[in-house]
């Protein structure tokens, strides 16, 4: 594993992402301990120290989790992070203490604003709350090592952000080859840069879609280096921009891990020959791909219809790239199938990836008929 300095510390290259670690069978939330602590304990052996979690990551189980499993693991060999929410709770003191209780730890090593949008960055900003007077002093106190935030926010909030407090150890953003032009994720970088604050990526195989791609742009990748898996290419793209600290990945098994693990320890950044077929790809993958999902899930808790919303965009994708209505056909049977959305839009308030939820829908359901 390959590691970069961060002040006093040296951190692997490779994070730890526990939003996607496997469920136990029938849940939707609720992790699976035993297979969950065999994926993690193989991350922690193969050198990966930085862990990230969140206070809504599983409904909560995913911090309750980790307390549980890092227990076999001295406090010193691991950096974990957490996040506060605005949109899950305004006290912030409150969570922060279960945070800690979760967690079983007494501080952690970074300690982040969550999910700063166009929606919560008044929240975050309101001198009456005082987010940052309170983070400040835990960090005082030592309770709180480093503060940062994790932004899907336009780059004109994220300089207005950064002009309010510019006191900030780091940030985190969705980062990907195909979001540095389709969500504009180039100049939040550059604006990070300008700022002088080190990134952490999230999302940098977009929910899993970078995985497996489709036909026409899988094949361009395979056929100019046929040795690399197309993870490779997501990770060797990123390795290549300076101001990356870490890329942060949500690994569901012990091969993951392994695979991860040796591209981060093998790999190098792209030349400028793959940056170049790399754009060719990504430019034929965005031409079918349909809607940009990353499956986080965080429209579903508060969709009125309890539609599950990744699972329904996922099947209109893949109508979208097949053109064959056979291929989602079993979505009819679905108690919440597209036609079901009442288009209310408390969806759309939520989603990082600004995607227009009730259009889709309404698009699959008149596609269905």
């Amino acid at each position: 594993m390959n590691f970069k300095p961060f002040h006093d510390l040296s951190i692997s290259a490779l994070g730890f992402g526990s939003l996607r670690l496997p469920l136990e069978e029938g849940s939707k939330t609720r992790i699976d301990r035993s297979r969950a602590q065999r994926v993690l304990d193989c991350a922690l052996a193969a050198g990966i120290n930085y862990i990230d979690t969140a206070y809504t990551y599983n409904q909560g189980d995913s911090e309750c989790f980790l307390g549980e499993a890092l227990k076999r693991h001295p406090r010193n060999s691991y950096l974990l992070a957490t996040k506060f929410y605005a949109a899950a709770s305004r006290d912030i003191r409150a969570v922060f203490e279960e945070q800690l209780r979760r967690c079983q730890t007494d501080y952690f090593d970074f300690y982040l604003l969550h999910s700063l949008d166009e929606n919560y960055i008044q929240d975050y900003m309101d001198p009456n709350l005082d987010y940052i007077g309170f983070l400040k002093e835990q960090k005082r106190l030592g309770r709180i090592r480093y503060l940062g935030f994790s932004s899907h926010a336009q780059p004109d909030t994220l300089e207005k952000f950064l002009n309010w407090y510019d006191g900030f150890d780091m940030a985190q953003i969705q980062l990907n080859y195909l979001d540095w032009d389709l969500l504009n994720a180039r100049r939040q970088y550059e604006i990070l840069m300008e700022h002088q604050i080190p990134v952490w990526v999230m999302e940098p195989l977009k929910g899993g879609n970078l995985v497996t791609l489709n036909q026409e742009a899988a094949g361009i990748l395979r056929s100019f280096r046929p040795e690399f898996s197309l993870p490779e290419w997501s990770f060797r793209f990123l390795m290549g921009l300076s101001g990356v600290q870490t890329v942060l990945s949500g690994m569901s098994t012990e091969k993951d891990v392994e695979e991860n693990v040796r591209i981060f320890s093998e790999g190098s950044p792209l030349t400028d020959e793959e940056a170049a077929v790399l754009k060719k790809a990504a430019d034929a993958y965005v031409r079918r791909m349909g809607i940009p999902c990353s499956a986080c899930r965080y429209c579903c808790s508060v969709c009125p219809a309890g539609l599950d919303i990744p699972a329904l965009i996922r099947s209109y994708n893949e109508f979208c790239i097949s053109g064959e209505t056979w291929k989602v056909s079993g979505i009819r049977s679905l108690t919440g199938g597209p036609d079901k959305c009442i288009g209310c839009e408390r969806c759309m308030r939520r989603c990082p990836q600004k995607i227009a939820i009730p259009e889709v829908m309404k698009a699959f359901s008149a596609a269905l008929k």
